[in-house]
């Protein structure tokens, strides 16, 4: 028979015939130089197989699914969250330092469980003022070079290899988000978050920015630059708040979330 079910059993189950050029391999057709010599159960069970197999984006993909299950299995009940963003180089001395802390415990009391990046610097700062309140510390960590393991006040923890599924995590557990001073991974946690929200892709979720010194250029530069060149509209500078005023960024955050 030529139809393709029964040429695909007649090819010795992927291996093409002498002649002839295509393979099927479970839901793949291979052709011409794309015809591989081995079936499947061949590479599977042959024990002198090359290991670099294991490196090739097939099998990550496994490993990323991998990682987006146990993200959900292990926060799935986490309750009403707050994730907080920040740098991992605030010294333990600078005010910034404190003002997470504060906004961690403040969070905690207020009954919501604290999620950062684990780190160091501003996200230990918040985890630790979870902590201290009695509340759930959250650490979502990443396999970085330059980077320790998660910080010490963290009492739920997982760690990933990918960035784009530690942001799921970051962003589907979290009913707010307050955006701490830091550097190019809090800017693009922020812009994600308002991305989300502007699309409607994370609704009710509310962004508060601390520090008005240090993020009035950049809302400077939305409003003059992106803003008058009609790349966002008036509302979506409405998205978000910037105060030093921690009682009004926790509030933010949470009340208007609900």
């Amino acid at each position: 028979m030529e139809d393709g079910v029964s040429r695909s059993f007649e090819s010795d189950w992927g291996r093409p015939r002498p002649g002839e050029d295509r393979q099927v391999l479970g839901p793949v057709i291979r052709r011409g130089p794309y015809v591989r010599p081995t079936t499947t159960d061949q590479a599977l069970l042959d024990g002198g197989a090359d290991a670099a197999w294991v490196h090739t984006d097939p099998w990550r993909v496994q490993r990323i699914q991998s990682e987006f299950v146990e993200g959900f299995d292990t926060l799935a009940g986490l309750g009403p969250a707050v994730t907080i963003f920040g740098s991992a180089r605030t010294p333990a001395d600078h005010p910034m330092y404190e003002a997470a802390r504060q906004l961690g415990r403040m969070c905690a009391e207020r009954g919501m469980a604290v999620i950062t990046g684990g780190g160091p610097g501003t996200m230990e700062a918040a985890n630790r003022g979870a902590a201290e309140a009695g509340g759930v510390s959250v650490g979502l960590g990443i396999e970085l070079p330059f980077e320790s393991s998660l910080n010490r006040w963290v009492n739920l923890g997982i760690n990933f290899r990918y960035f784009f599924v530690r942001k799921m995590m970051f962003v589907k557990y979290a009913q707010g988000f307050i955006v701490m001073p830091g550097g190019y991974g809090t800017f693009d946690e922020l812009f994600e978050s308002l991305t989300l929200a502007q699309t409607g892709k994370k609704t009710h979720a509310q962004v508060a920015l601390v520090g008005r010194d240090y993020w009035r250029g950049l809302w400077e530069w939305v409003r003059q630059s992106t803003l008058a060149e009609g790349n966002i509209s008036p509302d979506d500078l409405k998205m978000f708040i910037c105060s030093d005023d921690l009682q009004q960024v926790v509030n933010h955050v949470i009340l208007r979330s609900r």
